[in-house]
């Protein structure tokens, strides 16, 4: 038995808001835009397209290739932002997708979720016999939820749009998932969130009028004092633990898979575990997508080559609340 990544698919919206339209919206020159929050562009989904719609055209090209009814399970891992509140939205994706055979669920942890999910995935895969394919499917349409006149959640502005798919297998010819590692320090559970349409705040004209239903930052030189210490510690320290759980060493690590951060985070993580930025993938032309990043940067890394047989590659992402997960792989092919 070998679990692992069988294939990987992506889709993009036609929509894009480059580096100088988000600097007209923002008041942030455009050189800073690119050189400091890493973006050129992002993509940006219209009216028509929701998460769970970028998650099923992501999904299609693999389900064009295997039997849709040969999928066992359906997960989304995709942003918290979708379609309804209060909904889930994985029934849909098994439907739309002609996975009737599958069951279907949710896994929730926003950004930190890719790595949590290919754990959850190989668990499930190795514990019962009756599984043989699982299909990942990720959906983010969080530019929805910005606002750009708020200067608390300046961090966010690359917010971008797409969808994600990976299919994991029994008998992966292409990958094998090895160890994980997982962090939660839970003291920043109130730092970001959308403040209004849950139940503590419950929708109402005063929460329209107050733009309370976007994401939103409570205290931001709060959470960086808090956070700045922590980040990249946490970062190294799950990528390492990922891959000695393995059986490897970070010295191994060929092609790191981050979520996409601020420049300046990712050359110091880079330059914390010694690798080449040329061994990783940097989404300055797509933004940050939720829990899609890295499953977006695995795909990319194939097309361009980066993954070679017998390479050991890390996904790796954090999510507000705070959570850090790292997933190590080794990849099979030539």
């Amino acid at each position: 038995m070998n679990i692992g990544i069988e294939a990987t698919s992506v889709y993009f919206p036609k929509g894009i808001e480059t580096a100088a339209d988000l600097s007209k919206k923002t008041g942030i020159p455009e050189q800073v835009i690119i050189e400091k929050f890493g973006l050129h562009q992002k993509h940006v989904s219209d009216d028509s397209m929701q998460a769970t719609d970028l998650g099923i055209e992501a999904a299609r090209p693999i389900l064009s290739k295997i039997d849709p009814l040969s999928i066992d399970v359906v997960i989304y891992f995709g942003s918290p932002h979708k379609d309804y509140l209060v909904w889930s939205c994985a029934p849909k994706l098994q439907y739309e997708l002609g996975t009737k055979n599958a069951y279907a669920f949710e896994l929730m942890n926003v950004s930190s979720c890719f790595p949590i999910a290919l754990k959850v995935a190989k668990d499930m895969l190795r514990s019962d016999e009756k599984i043989k394919n699982i299909l990942l499917v990720g959906g983010c349409k969080e530019s929805q939820i910005i606002d750009y006149d708020n200067p608390r959640s300046r961090f966010m502005f690359n917010f971008g749009d797409g969808g994600a798919a990976a299919l994991i297998t029994k008998n992966s010819t292409t990958s094998e998932i090895l160890e994980s590692s997982i962090i939660t320090d839970g003291s920043f559970y109130e730092d970001v969130r959308v403040p209004a349409g849950g139940s503590k705040l419950f929708p109402s004209l005063e929460t329209v009028k107050n733009r309370q239903h976007y994401i939103d930052v409570l205290d931001p030189s709060s959470m960086k004092e808090r956070l700045d210490p922590v980040s990249i510690p946490n970062f190294e320290r799950v990528i390492r633990q990922a891959v000695q759980n393995s059986g490897y060493s970070p010295q191994d690590i060929k092609v790191l898979l981050p979520l996409h951060t601020k420049r300046s985070m990712f050359r110091e993580l880079l330059q914390t575990l010694q690798i080449p930025e040329e061994n990783t993938v940097y989404l300055d032309h797509h933004g940050h997508m939720s829990a899609l990043d890295p499953c977006i940067g695995l795909h990319f890394a194939q097309e361009l080559g980066k993954l070679k047989n017998g390479d050991i590659a890390v996904a790796v992402s954090a999510g507000t609340g705070y959570t850090w997960a790292a997933t190590a792989l080794k990849w099979k092919t030539s």
